[in-house]
């Protein structure tokens, strides 16, 4: 049921989570673009309203509509703006007028936000190449110069001695809101388009009809779109072939726009990207991996040869429903390709994939290391034969320099940096 607003209706405002200053420039810089300024001087009004406390007091929509200079349904399209976005959370009760209950969630931190597969792509879009590059490089990490210093941090339990442990439950913390899609697709009417006899009952449970929103966000599908790409993705028993529906799904976008949706095209963020300067073989592979984008690195694995519709199914599937980074995806790609005779297996890839997803691996360099490290443990009790047969990329050694590598090694890495210059 949709609600109005009439100035007449009361409000408060709740606090679920911690608010800094650091989250005011993260509205200007990133939510701005998408929600549009007057959402974001809402959401600061309601800030302004806990001046400090958990909640506030009860205040008039009057209020906010006389300060904001606009009307109720202007005041309301803001307000489902924050919503949207996963700013705020509305509850509404009926009386004598409407009362609203406004809970504030914090907004993303500048990684959380540039590698959000849904909101980093409105962004994109929002500001264009060139102004998006800007804000990545104002964000992207500082780096210095260390060289001949030696860390002598020292570490806590050197300082402090700790006697007692003393457990505080229910402690107030950060907290985002979950991001949703609101499906924009008419299930009933596909359901009435397609025979009875053709589409099974079943076919629409709740990971196909995620796809189906996730995919018609991500190609801007409608309903009818959407029924013609279906009835193409039916198997023989009615169900909806997920594969054949992302293959539908890009082919028509690919006819429509002339290319793929940008993501796969997409590089590492400046900000994950490692400080520049090391000049081992290792080095630059990370480097590699870190300037070019899952797209055209399957490309130059092929010699020039744009990558398979599977290929790219699989890339996309790895960024946008696991959320994984351009540069950790090159990682995972270069070492199943190696690890699996230059072949790409959905099952096996996406079997590692899950595992790479559940350590939270961000950057090429933390992708590499657990990839050696996951690999040590495989070949443990290998005897010595079977460890030199084990196939394994050469920049697997972390301490590698160009004159340390042997000729095979050196030859691999070459030709692999070769293809990406």
């Amino acid at each position: 049921m949709s609600y109005g607003v009439l100035p007449a209706d009361r409000y408060k405002v709740v606090n679920r989570t911690i608010l800094s200053e650091v989250d005011k420039e993260n509205l200007l810089y990133f939510y701005a673009p998408v929600i549009g300024p007057l959402a974001v001087y809402l959401y600061l009004l309601l800030w302004q309203d806990l001046q400090k406390n958990s909640e506030s007091e009860y205040y008039l929509h009057h209020r906010l509509m006389n300060i904001l200079k606009c009307n109720a349904k202007t005041l309301k399209e803001a307000r489902e703006a924050l919503e949207a976005v996963g700013l705020v959370k509305t509850y509404v009760k009926e009386e004598n007028v409407l009362i609203y209950i406004y809970e504030l969630y914090s907004p993303l931190s500048a990684s959380e936000f540039l590698t959000h597969p849904i909101l980093n792509t409105v962004l994109y879009n929002a500001l264009g190449d060139e102004e998006y590059k800007i804000l990545e490089k104002k964000y992207a990490k500082k780096k210095y110069n260390y060289d001949g210093f030696v860390e002598i941090t020292r570490k806590m339990d050197e300082v402090f001695k700790v006697e007692n442990m003393v457990s505080s439950p229910n402690i107030k913390e950060k907290v985002n809101s979950e991001i949703k899609l609101t499906s924009s697709i008419d299930y009933d009417m596909i359901a009435s388009s397609i025979p009875k006899n053709a589409l099974s009952d079943k076919a629409f449970n709740k990971k196909t009809k995620e796809l189906i929103d996730n995919l018609s966000f991500i190609y801007n599908l409608d309903t009818l779109k959407m029924i013609e790409l279906i009835r193409k993705s039916l198997n023989e028993f009615g169900m909806i072939d997920k594969d054949e529906l992302r293959v539908s799904a890009q082919k028509y976008y690919e006819l429509a726009k002339g290319s793929l949706p940008t993501i796969v095209y997409r590089t590492q963020p400046e900000y994950l990207k490692k400080a520049t300067g090391d000049t081992t073989l290792r080095g630059k592979i990370i480097t590699m991996f870190e300037n070019i984008s899952p797209y055209d690195f399957l490309k130059a694995k092929n010699k020039g040869a744009a990558p398979a519709n599977k290929d790219l199914r699989l890339v996309e599937h790895l960024l946008v429903d696991l959320k994984l980074t351009p540069a950790v995806v090159n990682v995972l790609l270069d070492f199943c390709l190696r690890k699996n005779n230059n072949k790409l297996t959905n099952s096996y890839v996406e079997t590692i994939a899950a595992q790479w997803k559940r350590a939270d691996l961000k950057t090429a360099e933390e992708a590499m290391l657990f990839a050696e490290k996951e690999h040590k443990k495989a070949t443990k009790n290998m005897n010595a034969k079977e460890k030199k047969e084990s196939l394994k990329p050469a920049w697997f050694d972390k301490q590698i320099k160009e004159e340390e590598a042997s000729t095979e090694e050196q030859e691999e890495l070459s030709n692999l940096l070769k293809e990406f210059k």
